[in-house]
């Protein structure tokens, strides 16, 4: 994480196996401001607890599966970027970048290459 935020600012949530020390310090859940964009962010996102379309939510960015995508509901982005770690479950290591100036909001995955 500090090699992390020596090259860019960093917002993170805690992920299922990320206990005990600095894991515990990541909060559940986070809410950022992109520009004109609100992001809410989640590990899992089956835990969502809140309608993010009435939460005036644009995007939702969660993890968990490992699985790059996205999918729209009710006005809302929903994005996975993937998992720019260690290869795993034969998914690709990817990351995902979003232009939150762009309409229909939308993201790039990035393939980092990882180990086959």
């Amino acid at each position: 994480m500090d090699a992390l935020k020596a090259l860019a600012p960093v917002v993170a949530v805690r992920g299922n196996v990320d206990s005990g020390g600095w894991g515990e310090t990541l909060p559940l859940t986070e809410v950022i401001q992109v520009g004109p964009v609100t992001i809410y962010m989640l590990h899992i996102l089956q835990d969502l607890d809140i309608n993010p379309a009435i939460g005036g939510f644009q995007i939702v960015v969660s993890g968990h599966s490992h699985k790059p995508g996205q999918s729209e509901k009710d006005g809302v982005l929903y994005v996975n970027p993937g998992s720019a770690g260690p290869k795993r479950f034969q998914l690709p290591v990817t990351v995902a970048r979003l232009d939150v100036g762009a309409r229909p909001l939308k993201a790039e995955f990035i393939d980092l290459g990882g180990e086959d």
